[in-house]
């Protein structure tokens, strides 16, 4: 048993159940959760568990937070997800076939379903992530700031257009808003406006301000 905590991470497709295609769509999510796995390089790889749901495991909040909208950019607007995050230890029962247990992962079970009950409320139906600590968990990042944060967020991501969460898709990726225009097809005025009015370079700076330090990465709200 590992009694250092961690940031437990617990993924669920939301309304999954009514797709067309299902095969199509866990392609789609083994898909992202890959490209995210080489970006953050988590302690304990994303991986689909079973039906829906997937887990993963991260050093720190910031970076399963950062995890948390990575991967809902590349599946919206098609598919979208929810999330839960927990923080305490973790218990390995079962080494062979990665089977863990634990404080860490009852935490992130509590904070996905506080979510999707959240989703139950008109007040807070765009909710999507939420974070849990563990009872007597050490060295945990303060709950209400994180979920303050999460709420801002997700409140801003689940009204953006297709066409915005292409925008974003693309700025998140620390692709310029030139390059963004290109590959969608549109004017870079276009993508300047929707940068501004769907308040979309808070949304990346916010990402970038979880990221770990790196003096050599810059940010994709401007138009370099």
């Amino acid at each position: 048993m590992s009694e250092t905590a961690v940031a437990t991470l617990i993924g669920d497709l939301v309304g999954s159940r009514s797709s067309q295609d299902r095969a199509v769509l866990h392609q789609h999510l083994d898909a992202a959760l890959a490209e995210v796995n080489d970006l953050l390089r988590p302690l304990r790889p994303m991986w689909i568990t079973a039906g829906d749901e997937y887990q993963g495991a991260f050093a720190t909040v910031a970076e399963a937070v950062r995890a948390t909208l990575l991967v809902r950019v590349r599946l919206l607007p098609a598919y979208d997800i929810r999330h839960g995050i927990g923080w305490g230890a973790t218990t390995m029962l079962d080494g062979e076939a990665g089977i863990e247990d634990g404080p860490g992962w009852w935490a992130a079970r509590a904070a996905i379903e506080a979510a999707a009950s959240a989703e139950a409320s008109a007040a807070h139906r765009w909710l999507r992530t939420a974070y849990v600590v563990a009872d007597g968990a050490a060295g945990a990042a303060d709950p209400g700031l994180v979920n303050a944060g999460l709420v801002l967020r997700d409140e801003r991501v689940t009204g953006l257009s297709e066409r915005s969460v292409s925008v974003l898709r693309g700025l998140l990726s620390h692709v310029t808003q030139r390059d963004v225009a290109e590959a969608l097809g549109i004017s870079a005025s276009a993508v300047s406006q929707r940068v501004r009015a769907d308040g979309l370079a808070a949304i990346v700076a916010a990402h970038d301000l979880l990221a770990p330090a790196d003096p050599g990465m810059g940010t994709g709200g401007g138009d370099r």
